[in-house]
């Protein structure tokens, strides 16, 4: 059976408990793991394809995918990036500064803007790679990341309590970006679209409701009408945002190590996967022994559910080769 078979019948609930599958967030680990560098891995396709493939490879992992860092859709709308040999892309400077630049936001091409296209042609030489075999998924950032990420955090949440029309605005056209890359990405052969809203975590329900639920709810609709699943990550806690989301028809709910697993399912139901929860400190610095045994716990906990095992977030670069061994052997 193939992971992408193996997967499917987890989601569809005909296999699920048979084996857990494995799907943490790979970057910068595997940027290294794949004797390159960050930089390297955010600004060449060709490197983000060969570092996933050897994490296939020799890490047994069930899910493959193209999430780099946040700046692909920032530097799409203008803004510069600098590309840093061990740290995630910086950008540079703000494209929206005031009302004005609000307004006179375009509709980038995704097309015709490199570091979009980059993701594309990764989508397109991974699927080809993986033969339909693995799961893919693309990545995009929600509307409130990506707002935040062109005019800055705080000077977008003071936006949208003094000036909530500007800040409609400006989401708004972060929810066509978001649509738009979606679906190149689909077009290219991703099966799944993971979404990054991180800035969500700090929200409170209110505001959520307000300025963000239907938006998720508009791209969480238009990927399922073009034949993808859907891949929800916030980081941090959003225990206070989960009854917010049982309506939003999310596939694959990733849920940070501050979350209670049993708890999300509770809220979520049973037909959302769960992806998560093992904090990555603990599988950076704990001994194999010790990252085996929570692992394999957390596994038994949900055998029979839908559910994946991964950390909270991203694997943290200088995590041992063996610990991350020891979570794959504690899904099994």
């Amino acid at each position: 059976m193939t992971k992408k078979e193996l997967f499917e019948h987890m989601r569809t609930g005909t296999g699920a408990g048979k084996r857990t599958m494995f799907a943490p967030i790979l970057m910068h680990f595997i940027a290294r793991y794949a004797e390159g560098n960050y930089a390297r891995f955010a600004s060449d396709y060709r490197f983000l394809v060969e570092a996933n493939l050897r994490a296939l490879d020799n890490f047994d992992i069930d899910m493959v995918g193209l999430i780099s860092d946040p700046y692909r859709e920032t530097s799409a709308f203008g803004a510069k990036i600098e590309f840093i040999s061990e740290g995630v892309p910086r950008c540079l400077n703000h494209v929206i500064n005031n009302e004005a630049d609000v307004r006179n936001l375009g509709r980038p091409d995704v097309y015709n803007c490199e570091r979009t296209l980059d993701r594309i042609l990764a989508a397109e030489s991974l699927s080809e790679r993986i033969k339909g075999e693995v799961p893919l998924f693309g990545w995009i950032e929600g509307p409130m990341a990506e707002a935040c990420d062109l005019a800055g955090i705080e000077q977008f949440m003071i936006m949208a309590m003094t000036d909530p029309d500007s800040a409609n605005i400006l989401l708004d056209k972060c929810v066509i970006m978001a649509k738009d890359f979606a679906k190149a990405q689909i077009d290219a052969g991703c099966d799944i679209i993971g979404m990054g809203d991180a800035i969500c975590s700090q929200i409170d329900p209110l505001t959520y409701e307000i300025f963000v639920k239907e938006r998720h709810r508009e791209i969480f609709n238009f990927i399922h009408a073009k034949g993808a699943l859907v891949k929800l990550h916030i980081c941090g806690d959003i225990t206070h945002l989960l009854p917010l989301m049982t309506d939003l028809s999310i596939d694959i709910l990733d849920i940070d190590w501050q979350i209670d697993p049993q708890h999300a399912f509770e809220v979520m139901g049973p037909d959302v996967i769960r992806c998560g929860n093992i904090d990555p400190r603990f599988v950076l610095d704990k001994s194999e022994e010790e990252i085996f045994s929570a692992c394999k716990l957390l596994c038994n906990n949900e055998k029979g559910r839908k559910f994946m095992l991964s950390a909270g977030c991203e694997i943290i670069v200088n995590t041992p080769v063996k610990n991350l061994m020891a979570m794959r052997k504690g899904s099994l």
